[in-house]
């Protein structure tokens, strides 16, 4: 999620200065365990440790150990503790007190705080298939605030299909030049009439092409709509074109058919501009482009038949290796090796086919830069594919596991809190109660707000006492409460519906559980990531 937010346990602190204590370079302690089902002993903070200093926008710094609790390595426990400060609601056993001779030294079990920038928004996308044409799909994005529409690297906006944005990279501009000069030189020798004017077909040409790339991208986004799946865009840029669909198919026949589709309209395109040239003259204007069309949609047909990942043929291959056995990460191993294969014969076998005449290419009578050409074409698409391939296995490995990112082992502890409560007594009771989040509630017991992490931070401790929680607070909506039960992807989309730094969470009766925080999600979702595949 673009927001960050500390690790630290809600404290009244020490003595030092609020300047000391918010300095980014100070070591930082992690977040609280508890005893789950599991029995095991675990420790609090120290005394006196507050959460990361806050950026100059009010969010908590990065540089915070990441060492949030996640999936099973740490156990659920009850997270709320009365409003007293009394014994802890549920069988959630409070952490031990630190040594208080030591006021500084961090919590046992503490790692150091790790370096700062991790990625983000690791997958980017998940793995997108490609073809020359490449169509991608991008899915099960990291924890991240979902934008309304695509930023401006997105490219020119250029209409709504289907409802969904259509965007023109800016490096499509390079390669119609490139298509409008190569085209052009090829007009020169088949209509040398045209003088200059033959660019101005060849940049026709190359506008039709990309319109052809188009339909093969709708095909996708059509066949997405029909199963459900959400399309965040299209984009035409160097190579062709990606479709973003943002979830995973459900079955393997399904998975077959939204890759299918792409190269089928392709072929279909193929043989409607055959059926066009035919009443043509051939040597005329309309006859060359007509042809050249033709031959284009069929390569791209064949090209993203090829079985191997991320070409549409690759996610054939992996729909067909998940349906024999019955493991979409099986099919993805498969089609992504099988895809590392493929680049490697293109690396090496395009140039040699080209030079040699099979495709067109002016076998021994080819000069130096022709073969200069073709290897480093063939080197672009060779990398294409492998990093293509290498994509799909990393988010094959992030679906693995996103079931592991739960909110129930996830949340923080809190305390409930009244509005006119100094924050220094509200860190008291959170102290008291091993609880590392304050829930502000209304006289009926009823949650109404959360008080942020990063405007605890602000507060020095001086003011602690005369500072009342509800200053500190946002108002909770009905985004920002979360299901106790939710997990993987259903929990990622519920947090990027409504971006926040907390959350308010609550089991299936109403009853608060505990809050979560959007940087501890975000720790849980980079640590899997790191995790070799299995």
């Amino acid at each position: 999620m673009d927001v960050s937010g500390g690790s630290g346990q809600p404290r009244s602190g020490d003595d030092r200065p609020a300047e000391d204590a918010a300095d980014p370079t100070a070591p930082a302690t992690g977040p609280t365990d508890h005893r789950g089902p599991g029995g095991r002993e675990n420790t609090s903070e120290e005394e006196g440790s507050v959460p990361p200093a806050p950026r100059p926008n009010g969010t908590p710094a990065d540089d915070t150990p990441a060492d949030t609790p996640s999936g099973a390595e740490q156990p659920a426990a009850d997270r709320t503790a009365g409003p007293s400060g009394s014994r802890p609601t549920g069988h959630g056993t409070p952490p031990a007190s630190p040594d208080p001779a030591e006021p500084n030294r961090p919590a046992p079990g503490t790692p150091a705080p790790g370096p700062a920038g991790q990625d983000r928004h690791a997958s980017g996308t998940p793995g997108q298939h490609h073809s020359f044409a490449h169509s991608g799909i991008a899915k099960g994005r990291p924890p991240g605030a979902r934008p309304k529409e695509p930023g401006p690297g997105g490219g020119i906006l250029m209409g709504r299909p289907f409802g969904v944005p259509v965007y023109v990279a800016p490096s499509w501009f390079l390669v119609a030049a490139l298509i409008t000069w190569v085209f052009g030189g090829q007009l020169d020798r088949v209509l040398p009439e045209l003088g200059a004017a033959r660019y101005l077909v060849s940049l026709f040409f190359a506008v039709a092409f990309y319109a052809s790339v188009l339909v093969h991208e709708l095909a996708h986004t059509v066949a997405a709509i029909r199963f459900k799946l959400p399309v965040r865009r299209i984009q035409l840029q160097f190579f062709g074109g990606v479709s973003e669909i943002e979830k995973e198919a459900e079955t393997p026949g399904r998975e077959f058919v939204l890759a299918f589709v792409g190269p089928l309209l392709s072929l279909v395109l193929a043989g409607l501009f055959y059926l066009a040239m035919k009443p043509v003259e051939p040597g005329t204007v309309p006859g060359v482009l007509l042809a050249g069309l033709m031959i284009s949609n069929l390569i791209v047909a064949i090209f993203n038949f090829l079985p191997g990942l991320p070409l549409d043929g690759g996610r054939m291959l992996r729909a067909v290796v998940w349906k024999i056995t019955g493991k979409p990460m099986s099919g993805t191993i498969a089609a992504a090796w099988v895809g590392r294969a493929l680049a490697v014969s293109v690396l090496i076998g395009l140039p040699l086919l080209n030079s040699s005449g099979v495709l067109g290419g002016g076998g021994e009578d080819a000069g130096g830069m022709d073969t200069v050409t073709d290897a480093l074409l063939a080197a672009i698409l060779a990398a294409i594919i492998w990093t293509g391939a290498g994509n799909s296995l990393r988010m094959a490995r992030l679906r693995e596991h996103l079931p592991e990112l739960r909110a129930r082992t996830l949340t923080r502890r809190a305390v409930p809190v009244e509005n006119d409560t100094p924050l220094s007594e509200a860190l008291r009771r959170a102290n008291a109660a091993g609880a590392r989040a304050l829930v502000v509630v209304d006289a009926d017991g009823t949650p109404v707000s959360l008080v942020r992490e990063a405007a605890i931070v602000g507060v020095p401790e001086h003011r602690r006492p005369w500072v009342a929680v509800s200053g500190l607070a946002q108002e909770l909506t009905d985004g920002m409460r979360v299901s106790a039960e939710l997990a993987g992807e259903d929990l990622l989309d519920v947090l990027r519906a409504t971006p926040a730094t907390e959350y308010l969470v609550v089991e299936e009766t109403g009853e608060i559980y505990g809050v979560l925080s959007a940087a501890d999600v975000e720790r849980a979702f980079v640590r899997a990531m790191a995790r070799p595949a299995p």
